[in-house]
């Protein structure tokens, strides 16, 4: 069992910054795939970006490739997503995602924990 706690969000205006962090339980961190996906009103949750077991292969949607990066540090058992350049397209509640696999999803159907989300308002 692994649970996710988000923290991170906030009000920004368009064009600024924010990280994102995602910390999860218990001692086999490393064995999981993480991402990041995103929730606005009236929208399907889609994916954003995931990061393999160890950080060495990660995927972005066309929509945030170039602004969003992601990062782990298993060490502390946490997920970042640093977002820069930020839109007011990106408003929406952020949740990261846990799967116990070498391999990276985008598929949301696959991820088998979730944290409750955080919230990410951007003004324009």
């Amino acid at each position: 069992q692994v649970q996710l706690v988000e923290s991170g969000g906030g009000l920004v205006q368009a064009g600024g910054s924010l990280r994102l962090s995602c910390a999860a339980s218990g001692r086999t961190f490393s064995s999981y795939a993480m991402g990041w996906f995103r929730q606005a009103p009236g929208k399907e949750r889609e994916f954003v970006t995931t990061i393999s077991w160890n950080g060495g292969n990660t995927y972005y949607s066309d929509s945030v490739k170039g602004r969003f990066t992601i990062s782990r540090d298993n060490a502390k058992n946490t997920v970042y997503l640093q977002m820069n350049s930020l839109k007011p397209e990106d408003t929406a509640v952020y949740y990261c995602a846990a799967k116990r696999t070498i391999l990276v999803f985008t598929d949301r159907s696959a991820y088998d924990y979730w944290g409750q989300g955080t919230q990410v308002t951007v003004s324009s």
